[in-house]
């Protein structure tokens, strides 16, 4: 049965339309989906996230704990910093793709985000006999993402720190700031390929900080966010879901993440797997525009010369390509390349595609890291 986050009491008032995320209650539209997209894309949005897992690890050799799970090298991490990766089993298929911000120097304190809870599972499983405290929280801590070129200029009025670029770079997390007197937990990171901020606070004063972020955000132009607006900004910025680019069945190297397999820091979670896959695995994720089919083209077979090369994850109508057909698509890597003419069946009608710049929008991330 789907659960209520803290913000649900706020956001009932305002929609009927729902849909399970992960497990919770998620709006699928508040207002209206492309009133809610242009915001985000020229002043912010603002959207419950508290879905995503929460698990705190403490005590001596936490970080190392972590880096012997994921793919990418934490160790190397920063205090104050954040990797992004995929948390793998031992056959080296996904499990989960994820966060991790390292919170002190020593590395006995480490903070993970994800979206299943075998996360914390695994976790557990790998401390017992060990000084390290594994606590899953996502209830006792949910969170809201403000995003949008104007995100900063809403919040920096309310907070009672700096957030400039230079005191809080991209894909770094901050444990001493207020907003509008409210402690918080905040990442500066997203989902949208837009500037944007992650606000994480005690259940106790989601309501209030909800409040005070709509009384003050409202007028400037911020719109409340539903599902339906977030898949526009996944699939136009190349952002992966579980369940639609990932199951248990397929590695990182086929979902976009064989980047970040650090297959030189050592021994970890499903490396010798992983290490064979680099090469085995025939798929991998890209962008493709499609001439129509719009939400129905998800899913559709894409083949080069008649013979079959992939398949479109999903895709959608997109307004920053002024109402073309963009999906994200597993293609054979010798197909990925930019230009090759692709052909998508789509119900019993064969659409002219073409294989583009993965992702279509923003490809450098520079809204979202050097706003």
């Amino acid at each position: 049965m789907s659960k209520e986050t803290a913000f649900h009491p706020r956001l009932k008032a305002l929609t009927d339309e729902w849909m399970d995320l992960f497990g919770y209650w998620a709006p699928l539209s508040v207002t209206d989906t492309l009133e809610e997209y242009r915001a985000v894309r020229e002043t912010a949005g603002l959207m419950d996230f508290t879905m995503l897992r929460k698990v705190d690890l403490d005590g001596p050799g936490a970080l190392e704990l972590v880096n012997r799970v994921v793919t990418r090298d934490v160790s190397k991490l920063e205090p104050g910093q954040i990797a992004y990766g995929a948390l793998c089993a031992e056959d080296g298929k996904m499990v989960d793709d994820c966060t991790v911000m390292r919170r002190d120097a020593a590395g006995d304190r480490v903070r993970f985000c994800g979206a299943n809870d075998r996360d914390y599972e695994i976790y557990s499983r790998l401390a017992e006999g060990t000084q390290i405290q594994v606590r899953e929280f996502t209830d006792e801590m949910p969170h809201l993402c403000l995003q949008g070129p104007l995100s900063r200029q809403m919040l920096q009025p309310l907070a009672n720190q700096d957030l400039s670029n230079a005191s809080f770079p991209y894909y770094r997390f901050r444990e001493d700031v207020e907003i509008a007197g409210i402690p918080i937990f905040m990442t500066r990171l997203g989902y949208t390929g837009e500037l944007g901020y992650e606000l994480w606070v005690d259940r106790g004063r989601a309501l209030e900080l909800w409040d005070a972020l709509v009384e003050a955000t409202e007028p400037q132009g911020m719109k409340l966010i539903g599902m339906a607006a977030l898949d526009l900004f996944r699939i136009e910025g190349g952002f992966i879901i579980g369940g639609v680019e990932y199951d248990p069945t397929v590695s990182p190297y086929e979902c976009g993440l064989g980047w970040s397999v650090a297959l030189e820091k050592g021994e970890f979670q499903g490396r010798a797997a992983l290490e064979r896959d680099r090469t085995a695995t025939a798929l991998r994720l890209t962008s493709v525009v499609l001439e129509s089919g719009g939400d129905d083209a998800s899913g559709a077979p894409l083949s080069v010369d008649g013979a079959e090369v992939g398949f479109v994850t999903q895709a959608i109508v997109s307004p920053y390509l002024d109402g073309k057909t963009v999906g994200l698509a597993k293609v054979r890597k010798e197909q990925t390349e930019a230009g090759t003419k692709v052909t998508a069946r789509v119900g019993e009608a064969a659409v002219a595609g073409e294989i583009v710049r993965h992702p279509v929008y923003d490809p450098e991330r520079r809204r979202a890291k050097e706003t």
